[in-house]
């Protein structure tokens, strides 16, 4: 077991779990009213991303109260149980860890193999370093780990890898698709809680969270019960992403609401944070009964620790715009003939147009070809129209809500189909390379 220097010890001491985030600067000369009206509310997007990052609405008293997983994490060597989650297992279940929070000292370390990544106290060490990228820790006087808990960042965001596979700078916004909640959440030692909510015993849910996989999380499971689908497969949906929603109405697969409805939702519903939270809609004992037994309905905690936050989350997340996908991973050339293609032959520019590359509207399952099981589950029976922004990065896992097309080109070939469009080979292909474009 590796042994920390002094001068490491002190370095974490020093360095605070929040910082102080830069106002960003315009330098575009003098601003007159209409100017700054246009402008985003830099302070409240900043105290957004603060929530965003590090703020776990008061949900340590599930994650580590009645799921323990802090103690899963310790390891019995630390105070915990089992082996515990060293940093190496932690980046194999999808976990980032955010470089820009890590000092020269430990950097230098993992790079000559004298931090131990495969020792859960260097876990420890890296989320007091606040580096665990939407992991809270919470220590106790003297170091020892006291609770965890998550944030919004845990499932949308991600890592550019610039350091080493996991390691490097925040993608905030991104969703992050090798996240295995599944995994995860087995990490406990007390599984009942949630075994008795769905009505299933023990090894059945464990069962359950092991055909989640990477990327994936069912938020609607714990409304309804339904784990798999009809076909048989796990009913589990691909992570959203957070990016490039200003001016998106709807910002789930299936519309249930705006941005601060559904962080509302996840914030008290999934993330179990300490908030209020009221959606008659769920007061339905015939589809959504395991909601229905819970209250999940009408949430009231006191105090509230969501409720004031969710417009300086709304800032901050409507400030990440789509990110441009990277140069040469797509033809330039092929792309321009497959945006004619895109606005005129194929009509994609019907439902995708820019600059949302959406339009705000739902869709029943008819209309796009699929079957209605999904749009089912939502108390609008219906799809909403993805926003084709940043494609690449939501890649991972495949297309649509529960990565049904593998590719792209799938994607395309179930369109040409379904809509008659009679699209050549070579017309595909540059449809594609404009799609990867976006």
């Amino acid at each position: 077991m590796v042994i920390l220097s002094l001068s490491l010890l002190l370095v974490i001491a020093l360095i605070q779990c929040t910082k102080t985030l830069p106002v960003d600067e315009n330098d575009g000369g003098r601003l007159d009213a209409n100017d700054a009206k246009r402008l985003p509310d830099y302070s409240l997007v900043n105290q957004g991303k603060e929530i965003f990052r590090f703020d776990a609405f008061g949900d340590e008293d599930y994650w580590s109260g009645e799921l323990h997983i802090d103690k899963a994490i310790a390891g019995a060597a630390n105070g915990g149980f089992g082996t515990g989650v060293s940093p190496n297992a932690a980046l194999a279940v999808g976990l980032k860890v955010d470089v820009d929070a890590l000092p020269p000292e430990v950097l230098a370390g993992i790079q000559s193999g004298t931090v131990d990544l495969d020792d859960p106290a260097t876990t420890i060490t890296l989320l007091k370093l606040n580096s665990v990228v939407g992991v809270k820790g919470n220590f106790n006087a003297d170091g020892g780990l006291k609770s965890i808990g998550i944030t919004c960042a845990s499932c949308h965001s991600t890592v550019d890898n610039s350091f080493a596979p996991g390691i490097g700078k925040r993608l905030d916004g991104w969703p992050n698709r090798d996240l295995n909640v599944g995994a995860i959440i087995s990490l406990t030692d007390n599984a009942q809680p949630i075994a008795n909510m769905l009505h299933v015993d023990e090894p059945t849910l464990r069962l359950v969270l092991s055909l989640w996989g990477p990327g994936r999380f069912p938020a609607i499971l714990f409304m309804d019960g339904k784990a798999f689908r009809p076909d048989g497969k796990i009913a589990a949906n691909l992570i959203p992403a957070a990016f490039g929603l200003k001016d998106v109405h709807l910002t789930t697969y299936t519309g249930w609401g705006d941005i601060s409805y559904w962080n509302a939702f996840v914030g008290n519903l999934e993330m179990h944070g300490k908030g209020n939270f009221f959606d008659p809609r769920l007061n339905n004992p015939e589809k959504y009964p395991i909601a229905v037994e819970n209250g999940f309905y009408h949430v009231t905690n006191h105090p509230d620790l969501i409720t004031r936050k969710l417009p300086a989350l709304r800032a901050y997340q409507h400030s990440i715009a789509a990110p441009k996908p990277p140069a040469g991973s797509f033809d330039p050339i092929a792309a321009n003939r497959g945006k004619a293609i895109f606005l005129t032959k194929a009509n994609c520019v019907t439902c995708h147009a820019a600059p949302l590359f959406a339009d705000n509207k739902l869709h029943t399952a008819a209309e796009i070809g699929i079957d209605d099981f999904e749009a089912k589950r939502s108390p609008t029976g219906k799809y909403r129209t993805m926003p084709l922004g940043g494609l690449f990065a939501k890649a991972t896992g495949g297309y649509y809500h529960d990565g049904r097309f593998a590719t792209l080109d799938e994607v395309v070939d179930h369109y040409n189909k379904h809509f008659s469009l009679r699209l050549t080979s070579a017309e595909k292909q540059d449809l594609v390379e404009y799609l990867k474009s976006l």
